[in-house]
């Protein structure tokens, strides 16, 4: 049987009988060592930095929807990766949903290019389109988002699998009041 990792008290304790100069070294080879440290203290440091650390995450969705040169691989374990590595970094809702719509986008705009993929393709936009709906919802940006949501139903109209049905029956849930 595998022994577990230190759990959070663990490491209050560890942490507790090091010096401040001693937890400043451990950061900083933290910081050196770990890309997604260093862009957690680089967003902590300049909040402003937030949308140079979505950008960084924006690339790899769109490399791997590419639809222009060669065509993305379409990895959606590493796409999906990609966005909740930036929600554990954002300072605000709007970036996070501004990244979850992206990734959706992206994988349309893969479908549109390339025809229809398969579907656990379209399960994985579909599942992050009802978290976007909710995300939005929740921390009340619908209308901010609205217009995104709208769109990607409209660019999914011809695309099959059941993907622009399902896609707007999750828009009828959670913004048809909305609408009205």
């Amino acid at each position: 049987m595998a022994t577990q990792g230190p759990k959070v008290s663990d490491l209050k304790r560890y942490l507790k009988n090091r010096s401040q100069a001693e937890l400043m070294n451990e950061i900083a080879d933290l910081f050196k060592k770990i890309p997604a440290v260093k862009d957690y203290y680089q967003v902590k440091i300049n909040p402003h930095d937030e949308s140079v650390i979505a950008d960084k995450y924006k690339a790899i969705i769109r490399r791997e929807f590419a639809t222009e040169g060669t065509p993305g691989r379409a990895r959606l374990s590493v796409a999906r990766k990609a966005v909740m590595d930036f929600k554990k970094l954002a300072i605000g809702p709007n970036s996070v949903a501004d990244m979850m719509l992206f990734y959706i986008e992206q994988g349309v705009a893969f479908t549109a290019a390339f025809g229809d993929i398969d579907e656990p393709f379209y399960s994985s936009m579909e599942s992050m389109y009802e978290q976007a709906a909710q995300w939005t919802t929740k921390y009340g940006l619908t209308d901010t988002f609205m217009p995104r949501f709208q769109r990607i139903v409209d660019d999914t109209d011809y695309m099959g699998w059941g993907f622009h049905d399902t896609l707007t029956d999750i828009y009828g849930n959670f913004f048809s009041d909305a609408d009205s």
